[in-house]
């Protein structure tokens, strides 16, 4: 099909269209195509500084539609696209009615899809108590930041923790493990806001429902140069019967991430990723880098920490033993290929907060992965391995809207499940 015929069909089939339909239309689409290529580009190892930017860029762009869009289609004169060869308004008339293919068609159905998903099999129970933390201390934890304002926003839920359970129904685990308890806690994003009395508060209520055989920390620990200092008081607040492993995510990247190691391995906590301590270190049970052999109710686990993209070196699991259960700990759910590469059983995840911000019934808009919005938060099941995914407790921005701050205790039962859908 030549230039000229592909004109005359594509204006065909605009000219079919109401005008107010293809301008919505290509509005949704255009502003589908371009957050999904936010959500994906914020998955990649860039610079902080070119993301912030970005992301002021990408939004532009968004708000632009409408009025490029209008222009597109002559609204206030002839209503119609122009697709004269040559001619620049060809090339937008173009784009508009791939804009309107995508959001009248693509769109609605990966929005389908994503409000289709299943939750992982495995999960067999699950039960939330969500507690106002700002009610219970008597004041608002806003802290001092430049940020702070942002708490008092009307309908905002950043102090409202939700402490969630669930069990989960494992074929493969021994006998010993049955009622084993991990708790999974992630991007704490210590700043200054919120301040130190909310995650004094968050730590004593996770002790007060009963202590936890392990403790699972997923990254983003710290988010500014001065509060690696809270680590030690926030987080010593915390007991386990077998072991605490903690590894470190993008925003820690961006700090001093040995001094953040350290604080971490005060508190007690075995921290998995990163380079040993000094040349030649040998971590006990440890047979390669990223990953321990823990004795656990006199069974063994592999306890694996990847902090990729963002840190190195990945965890080599050349000489890790197989037929032995696997936990691995992640900061994005990004690495649910590597885990089920690698014969990860359970993975847990954190990072993109459940995406902080969710629209009721369309879900979350901005999630920070490859794969967009799929794994946004939730526990899912890619065999053979199995991946919860926590919101978090704070962020960067203190923004919460239908998407409470998370901390998840997660129940391990020896069942008689398959786990195969």
């Amino acid at each position: 099909m030549n230039p000229e015929m592909l004109a005359a069909y594509l204006q065909s089939v605009a000219d079919s269209i109401p005008w107010w339909l293809l301008l919505l239309g290509a509005c949704v689409g255009h502003g589908f195509l371009f957050i999904v290529a936010l959500n994906v580009f914020y998955a990649w190892p860039l610079p902080h500084e070119l993301m912030r930017y970005t992301r002021k860029v990408d939004v532009f762009i968004i708000l632009c539609g409408p009025m490029m869009f209008a222009t597109a289609v002559d609204v206030f004169d002839t209503q119609r696209l122009i697709w004269d060869i040559g001619h620049w308004r060809a090339y937008l008339s173009g784009y508009t009615v791939l804009c309107w293919i995508v959001g009248c068609g693509i769109a609605p159905i990966c929005e389908i899809l994503y409000l289709l998903r299943q939750p992982a099999p495995q999960l067999v129970n699950e039960t939330a108590e969500t507690v106002d933390v700002e009610k219970e201390l008597g004041y608002a934890p806003c802290g001092n930041t430049k940020e702070s304002v942002a708490c008092s926003l009307p309908w905002n839920q950043c102090f409202q923790v939700e402490f969630t359970e669930k069990t989960l129904e494992l074929p493969q685990i021994p006998d010993a493990w049955d009622g084993l308890t991990i708790l999974h806690l992630t991007d704490l994003h210590l700043c200054g806001t919120p301040d130190r009395a909310f995650f004094h508060f968050v730590m004593e209520r996770c002790m007060a429902q009963g202590v936890p055989d392990m403790i699972a920390l997923t990254g983003d620990v710290v988010d500014s140069e001065w509060h690696h200092r809270w680590i030690v008081p926030v987080l010593g607040k915390l007991r386990w019967n077998v072991g605490a492993f903690a590894i470190l995510g993008n925003h820690d990247s961006w700090r001093d991430v040995t001094l953040i190691r350290r604080r971490l391995r005060r508190v007690g906590m075995t921290v998995l990723g990163g380079p040993p301590l000094f040349p030649g270190a040998a971590i006990p049970g440890n047979s390669g880098t990223g990953w321990q052999m823990i004795d656990l109710r006199g069974e063994p686990m592999i306890v694996i920490g990847h902090e990729g993209p963002w840190l190195d070196p990945l965890p080599d699991l050349g000489n890790c033993p197989d037929k032995i259960f696997r936990l691995c700990l992640s900061h994005t759910p990004d690495n649910i290929s590597w885990a089920r590469e690698n014969h990860i059983d359970l993975m847990l995840a954190g990072h993109v907060h459940g995406g902080q911000i969710r629209i009721p019934v369309l879900g979350s808009v901005f999630v920070p992965s490859r794969y967009s919005r799929r794994f946004d938060c939730g526990t899912f099941f890619l065999d053979p391995t199995i991946m919860h995914v926590g919101r978090g407790l704070s962020g960067q921005h203190p923004l919460r809207f239908f998407c409470k701050p998370e901390v998840t205790r997660i129940i391990l039962r020896k069942g008689k499940r398959s786990g195969l859908v």
